[in-house]
């Protein structure tokens, strides 16, 4: 089966997690694109039982995801879109489990010897004095809970009493909490599409309005300014591209992914994290970079649809 060929899509948004909003957002768009293709597109709302249990009840071609953070990238409805045999959008159970969990993620990153921040977990029944903490990862530092997005609970600290405080706050948000070195640079991000063949679309460069790149600057107007293509060079421009198709195999993710990556003043590049459900608003990184490649968002939906039905 081809996106030649109308097809009904239960288009998945919503949830239960922190991100609920953007992924209401996300689905907007994602809903008028799919429908501009000549789709039937059904819209469900997975926080809504009744709804969910339409993916049993009901025939569907295939599974547009616009789910973000817990219950919608962690593997939890892909194993769900197993079970019932409806294709789908995105990373597979392992894939996406793996690149929510940015713990898990560097230990990946690490084996496939990809560079990444050096960092530490510390977990809500640890008893880590925090200046043993900031001997092994260093000042200034970032914290962030390990299996949430959009920079939600995330922490650039500067002092041992900031690094307690935010470890407490993020640890309201999972039991898992990550504290990695802090590392000032461009802030640079690259999605990638496909599975076994794969192509990085354009590299953006994120100017935030502040001086950190949180949920406000992603998702509010003028939050941030994207430079795509990057106003880096064609070396750093190729090396960011490869890290982030790297990344995309070392973590088994298919259809699509985005990684982001900070480059220091001495040109090298780090891996930060991947996202295997990049946004879909009208403020999102991974439209943006598809329209400086040339495809429109609604060209960019049925692309997403064509990689999932292709597996």
């Amino acid at each position: 089966m081809t996106t030649s060929e109308r097809l009904r899509v239960a288009l998945l948004y919503g949830g239960t997690s922190g991100e609920r909003e953007i992924s209401i957002a996300s689905a907007e768009g994602a809903y008028e694109a799919l429908c501009e293709g000549g789709h039937l597109v059904e819209r469900i709302d997975t926080a809504d039982k009744s709804q969910l249990g339409r993916l049993f009840n009901e025939q569907f071609d295939v599974a547009f995801i616009c789910l973000h953070g817990r219950m919608g990238e962690d593997g939890s409805i892909q194993g769900l879109l197993e079970h019932v045999g409806i294709p789908y959008t995105g990373s597979g159970v392992l894939g996406s489990a793996l690149a929510l969990d940015k713990a898990r993620a560097k230990v990946h990153y690490r084996a496939a010897g990809l560079r990444t921040p050096r960092g530490l977990t510390v977990h809500q029944d640890d008893r880590l004095p925090v200046d043993w903490i900031v001997e092994a990862v260093g000042l200034p530092c970032v914290v962030k809970p390990s299996t949430e997005g959009s920079a939600l609970g995330v922490f650039v600290v500067t002092t041992p009493d900031e690094l307690s405080a935010s470890i407490e706050q993020a640890s309201a948000l999972d039991s898992a909490v990550l504290v990695e070195e802090y590392i000032a640079g461009v802030e640079l991000t690259v999605a990638v599409l496909g599975n076994r063949e794969l192509e990085a679309l354009p590299v953006i460069q994120i100017v935030p309005a502040h001086e950190f790149y949180d949920f406000e600057s992603k998702y509010a107007e003028g939050g941030s300014r994207h430079i795509c293509p990057a106003e880096i060079s064609e070396e750093a421009t190729a090396e960011a591209q490869r890290l982030a198709m790297e990344a995309h195999v070392a973590l088994g993710c298919r259809g699509m992914s985005r990684s982001d990556i900070i480059m220091n003043a001495r040109g090298e590049l780090y891996l930060l994290e991947t996202n295997t459900i990049p946004g879909m608003t009208k403020t999102s990184l991974l439209p943006d970079a598809a329209r400086v490649a040339g495809m429109s968002f609604p060209q960019l939906c049925e692309r997403l649809v064509n990689l999932a039905l292709e597996r």
